[in-house]
């Protein structure tokens, strides 16, 4: 069965042969939860320079380590294990040296670092052996199951001729982030049932776990699970003297240190070492290829607690439905290694075969770098009966499913799996169906900080109404048409199509529940299809009715106040509170356009042509106060004149099919409404019954030309206040403008990959000239660059008709539709 895992996992090391171009300043290495986040630090340079780090930047304790016995040098290859071995003392055997660092390369779901390392003869010709480090976080579209698991892989290739050693350690700063405080540990042993193949595992937690705590955001509960084949050396003890041990002998003692005590008391860590012999017999021995199957999880059992319609409820984790035990969840996450990288792999090439289409090779690379992070942010919880994923928002403020944090994320969701953008939206319907939510529009969050979804019973959170009942209903909406498709093709998502057709009726479970996970092509565990012709239009339907009375409460909250939005904020809450925002009255009035198509689902006519009518006659006026008088921009307010903003609330427009009203494409896939006529606007001339759109095109024209002009160094600014942008917002502006423009966009994004000073996790927030930095907010692997997907989704959009509602975009400047030419800007 390792045989098998070493074959599996030897060809990892093709999978990014053509991507990778990208140089960003930090790479994702185990990125799994909120809490199982391990990033390269100074992805640009040596990674033995700095220690890995934890998404806020703490460095965390994870090291490796080469030997060659052969010549008695020892290469650092990950953190700084080179610290306990210098300086050198005069009787030690071994050299401290230095590998040429190949670099590294990345998909979805995976990064590969790859090293060389001479033989270190003179008169040996052999050629240096290639040492591939790689790191799967599997993003697996197909297998809910799979992405519920809190565990990652590591796989250790070696391919040469001549025998080296690897070692590995980590530390306790991977279940706390106070470093005085007190750990325990174990190690255990277990046979895998048939095979002869068992597994070593060390398991590490804080002596007393302090449950739903956090220090500097990392969980102070949970237990590290890192576990190896039972063919390798362990030990476990102070840090310094495991490194030099093996630096000496290249091997391990199979030891365990009894002695608890604090993290850096002495640093205990927690060590494996696999000795590979490639030196043939043979005087004329050709390179040999090996490998060594790592893996890292971290368990919590509850995971949040959830202000739930039954009460405050500690939440487990998902996967404790499939299996009793921790332990049998990672025999089975160790020995599903085939499948979770063959699931994975088929969507890192998918997706890069689409981000091409779309894009380029560069959007290749920004849409594989921010995958991971979406994910990373995630926590599923629940039963197959009712599946729930929890979102952090992380480094901005932590709170517990933020909605105006979900929204900007949704279109990687809608891409990858349209079933986990349903199962995030769900605590939130639950929570205030249950009555424990006292205001008239929707909640910002579910909880002031991750993991306690405690809720808002006095109703005092951030205050930003019109923005989150606006994304909820757009979230509904995009849910309910990513349900409705007749074919594969016009799926929202490639794999949504995949699998059984049968529809689970229980009035007592959620419309997307995970009662009949399916075999196909010998892998265990798959999810069945998501939508699709009749089984798409009940599941709406029974989503739909058991919520309709909020999605019409939060729209009426919509038509009371978003024409003319008051002081508040919106979802750019760092740019401070602002009366009359046109970018946010757009996503109001877009709420309100789909809650008729909600309504038409419900099967309620008289509300259907409501809301229709009313959005209407709002996005006529919207284009009366919310346009320059110069007829080239939107304003940033209606009232501040001289201001521009970026408009991506535009982008739900087209997503939507709205744009596609009038033209001879399928709006949406519902039924016609040629016999609903829409209330007088008042501004017949700005609204003629055979108008194109619902939102003009001529805003799209002068949008796109806009953008061009505004554009500097390092992408798009969010509007005329400040010089920063904001990456989520970039795409979806940028995917409703023109070839061009979004060509322009995408490039000027990953210049400043290559060049930006930040040093976390993909920043979305930062300045667009100097050196690309930080402003004075600093945001960091944030789910919501799951935005930089608006391309990929807006593709599929309405049965893959979306971008044809778009082409009038390349129409030369000026034909015909009132829009300024580029210049008169």
């Amino acid at each position: 069965m390792y045989a098998l895992f070493a074959i599996v996992a030897a060809s990892a090391i093709l999978i990014t042969t053509n991507a990778s171009r990208l140089t960003p300043p930090v790479l994702p290495l185990v990125v799994r939860t909120p809490y199982l986040s391990l990033w390269l630090n100074d992805a640009r340079e040596n990674p033995w320079n700095r220690w890995p780090m934890f998404w806020t930047g703490q460095e965390i304790g994870f090291s490796i380590l080469a030997a060659v016995p052969e010549t008695g040098n020892v290469y650092p290859l990950l953190g700084r294990p080179h610290d306990s071995l210098l300086p050198q003392r005069e009787e030690d055997p071994f050299n401290v040296s230095y590998a040429t660092y190949v670099g590294s390369k990345y998909d979805a779901s995976t990064t590969n670092l790859t090293y060389l390392i001479p033989k270190s003869h003179s008169s040996d010709d052999s050629a240096p052996l290639e040492l591939i480090l790689s790191f799967l976080s599997p993003i697996t579209p197909t297998s809910t199951l799979r992405q519920s698991i809190p565990a990652s892989y590591l796989t250790v290739h070696v391919k040469g001729s001549f025998n080296v050693d690897i070692y590995v350690d980590l530390n306790g700063q991977w279940v706390s982030g106070d470093r005085g405080s007190f750990i325990r540990w174990d190690f255990a042993h277990q046979e895998l049932g048939g095979s002869n193949v068992g597994l070593k595992t060390w398991t590490v937690e804080r002596h007393t776990n302090l449950l739903f705590s956090e220090f500097r955001d990392q969980a102070e509960w949970g237990t590290l699970h890192f576990t190896a084949p039972s063919d390798v050396r362990h030990e476990c003890g102070t840090s310094a003297l495991l490194r030099r041990q093996f630096s000496r002998t290249g091997t391990l003692q199979n030891a365990v240190d009894g002695e608890y005590r604090t993290i850096m008391d002495e640093e205990p860590v927690f060590a494996f070492a696999k000795s590979f012999k490639l030196n043939s017999s043979s005087s004329a021995s050709s390179p040999r290829s090996e490998s060594v199957l790592f893996t890292i999880a971290h368990i919590q059992d509850p995971v949040t607690q959830f202000a739930a319609s039954r009460g405050l409820t500690f939440m487990r984790p998902l996967w404790a439905s499939w299996f009793s035990t921790a332990e049998k969840l990672l025999s089975f996450h160790y020995s599903d290694f085939k499948n979770a990288f063959k699931l994975a792999r088929e969507y890192s090439i998918q997706l890069e075969k689409d981000a091409y289409k779309s894009g380029s090779h560069d959007y290749v690379d920004i849409v594989a770098l921010s995958a991971r992070q979406v994910m990373g942010a995630s926590t599923f919880v629940g039963t197959p009966d009712n599946p729930i994923i929890f979102q952090k928002e992380l480094s901005s403020s932590g709170n517990v499913q933020t909605l105006d944090v979900l929204f900007p994320s949704f279109p990687f969701f809608l891409y990858t799996n349209p079933r986990w953008l349903a199962y995030s939206l769900e605590p939130i319907l639950e929570h205030t169906l249950s009555g424990q939510y006292p205001n008239k529009y929707a909640p910002h969050d579910i909880g002031y900080h991750y993991p306690n979804a405690t809720g808002h019973p006095d109703g005092r959170e951030e205050y930003m109404p019109v923005e989150e009942c606006g994304d909820v209903l757009v979230l509904g909406l995009a849910i309910i048409n990513s349900l409705r498709y007749e074919t594969s093709t016009a799926a929202g998502s490639v794999w949504s199509s995949l699998g059984r057709q049968g529809f689970d009726a229980n009035p007592a479970t959620s419309a997307f529940s995970l009662n009949e996970l399916e075999t196909r092509e010998d892998i265990f565990g798959l999810d069945d299809s998501w939508g699709g012709s009749i089984k798409g239009e009940k599941q709406a339907k029974k989503w739909v009715e058991r919520s309709y009375s909020l999605w019409k409460q939060w729209t009426q909250y919509l038509i009371d106040y978003s024409l003319e939005p008051s002081h508040q904020l919106s979802t750019d809450d760092f740019a401070g509170p602002l009366q009359l925002q046109t970018n946010l009255a757009l996503k109001g009035i877009l709420g309100i356009k789909a809650m008729s198509q909600i309504a038409e689902v419900f099967g309620n006519a008289d509300d259907v042509k409501y809301y229709k009518n009313i959005s209407d006659v709002y996005i006529s006026k919207w284009e009366e106060f919310g346009i320059s008088r110069d007829g080239t921009h939107a304003k940033l307010a209606y009232n501040w004149y001289g201001s521009w903003t970026t408009l991506y609330n535009l982008y739900i427009d087209s997503l939507l099919c709205f744009h596609l009203e009038g033209t001879t494409s399928t709006s949406s896939p519902k039924v016609n409404r040629e016999d609903q006529k829409p209330l007088a606007p008042g501004h017949p001339e700005q609204n003629k019954s055979n108008k194109t759109g619902f939102v003009p095109r001529r805003v799209y024209k002068i949008q796109s030309d806009w953008y061009h002009v505004v554009r500097q160094r390092y992408g798009l600014p969010l509007d005329s206040r400040h010089m920063y942008t904001k990456t989520d917002w970039e795409f979806f502006a940028a995917a409703v403008t023109s070839e061009s423009v979004r060509e322009e966009i995408l490039q000027s994004v990953a210049l400043w990959v290559n060049e930006t000073s930040t040093d976390r996790p993909f920043v979305d927030l930062h300045d667009t000239e100097g050196t690309g930095g930080f402003p004075s907010t600093t945001f960091m692997a944030r789910p919501v660059v799951g935005g930089h997907f608006a391309f990929l989704t807006l593709e599929r959009a309405c049965g893959g008709g979306s971008m044809r509602g778009l082409e009038f975009l390349e129409e030369r400047e000026g034909k015909g539709d009132g829009m300024a030419s580029r210049e008169d800007l």
